[in-house]
């Protein structure tokens, strides 16, 4: 269990002090503009955010408008050859970035592919680092660069990846997925430029959630997802954020058409378009794009600050009524050092988790003991939180989970 000096934020003590909240919170008519039946208490948007009204009429509008109506000539009358730049600048204000350096495209796992492989000829040293407790896609990524270059690659002890970059490339999530322990991104990309050091970000659980500042951290590369805090959309394409005064210096090694100056020329040799946009591949994904840019409309007008502010006081609830549960903690109690979600641990996880769903109550699962409870702000008020715990405690107190229907495991857990 972690034991640290807490930033203090003012918690409810009373389901009546919850309700008040709510009736002053700024965000709270951001949860009209989902499409969340009633009934339900989601508490898996770091896993898959859900609909928003915007995405779905997006996505109508693109499949049975403009792919009705205008088919392959919607590439032009619909704009769709732009779309990846045009949501990619839409994202960037939430990051903290510039326009033109971000470009929606692919899945985080090739993206990761695709800078750290373009981040080692910047790197004082050919070395790649990855720490063992970070998500699996990224140590699978970059062991599987590190057979094709012969780069080797560093597995250091859960927060060493800094202290054994000695100059190579590094891949780190800001938000680790299991404890939702946040990094010190200013801090840390200071200690690796000063040893001539890269680190690609994975943003993939702190992007939609957190005030991320890739700009003031200085940093330089960064990927993240935008299916969850984000509300894009199961399977939704993933983010590249480079720098303007480095992506230049790049070369992608997946030079696909879509990063090509001028793709429509299609010509034999590869010239990149200048900036981020080189990172573009494949065709992209057109329905799930226009469902993205739709969801991205209920962050029109919202300050990322309140939007930090609300998940880590929602997260706090969580956390000081576990704890009032008698379960193990398993993320920081101080919220500046967390993300968006809160991780507590029973040895029977599994099935109160599927206890929970029964009450409407949604959460997830993570082996062998890990329950994690997502706080996305925007649609989430403090008066379910503070239901949803409470039923959890009422679960655990009756042993209601305690049946072999709910420890029979499903494939997504």
């Amino acid at each position: 269990m972690h034991k640290q000096a807490m930033t203090l934020i003012s918690l409810p003590e009373s389901r009546a002090e919850a309700e008040a909240l709510d009736a002053t919170d700024p965000l709270a008519l951001c949860r009209d503009a989902f499409a969340l039946p009633e009934g339900v208490t989601y508490l898996v948007g770091h896993s898959l955010g859900p609909a928003t009204i915007g995405a779905l009429r997006n996505l109508r509008a693109a499949s049975e408008g403009a792919w009705v109506n205008d088919r392959v000539g919607a590439w032009n009358s619909a704009e769709w050859i732009h779309l990846s730049e045009h949501v990619g600048n839409r994202l960037a204000r939430l990051v903290d970035a510039k326009a033109g350096e971000v470009v929606v495209c692919d899945s985080v796992s090739i993206n990761l592919f695709k800078l750290a492989a373009s981040a080692l000829p910047l790197a004082r040293t050919r070395r790649l680092v990855v720490e063992e407790d970070e998500f699996p896609t990224d140590q699978y990524i970059l062991d599987g660069l590190s057979g094709l270059t012969g780069v080797d690659l560093v597995r250091a002890a859960p927060g060493k990846g800094i202290s054994q970059l000695e100059g190579g490339v590094l891949v780190k999530s800001l938000v680790n997925y299991r404890s939702s322990q946040l990094a010190d991104m200013a801090a840390d990309e200071a200690s690796a430029q000063s040893g001539g050091g890269v680190i690609i970000w994975d943003l993939s659980h702190a992007t939609g959630v957190l005030d991320v500042k890739l700009s003031a951290a200085s940093a330089r590369f960064a990927t993240g997802c935008t299916y969850k805090y984000l509300n894009g959309g199961p399977g939704a394409p993933a983010f590249v954020y480079a720098r303007a005064d480095v992506a230049d210096r790049l070369e992608t090694p997946l030079p696909g058409w879509m990063g090509h100056s001028a793709p429509f020329e299609f010509t034999s040799a590869y010239a990149p378009k200048t900036g981020t946009a080189r990172f573009a591949s494949g065709t992209p994904p057109i329905l799930s794009l226009a469902a993205l840019n739709g969801a991205l409309d209920v962050f029109d007008g919202v300050s990322m600050v309140e939007v930090q502010s609300k998940a880590r006081a929602l997260g706090q609830m969580c956390l000081m009524m576990a704890e009032g549960m008698g379960l193990d903690i398993a993320s920081p109690l101080d919220p500046a050092s967390r993300g968006g979600h809160v991780s507590v641990c029973h040895p029977d996880g599994y099935p109160l988790v599927r206890a929970l769903a029964d009450w409407g109550i949604e959460a997830d699962f993570r082996t062998p003991h890990t329950i994690r409870f997502g706080l996305s702000p925007l649609f989430l008020g403090y008066a379910e939180i503070w239901d949803a715990m409470s039923e959890l405690a009422e679960i655990i107190e009756t042993r209601s989970w305690d049946t072999e229907a709910y420890r029979e495991k499903a494939i997504v857990t």
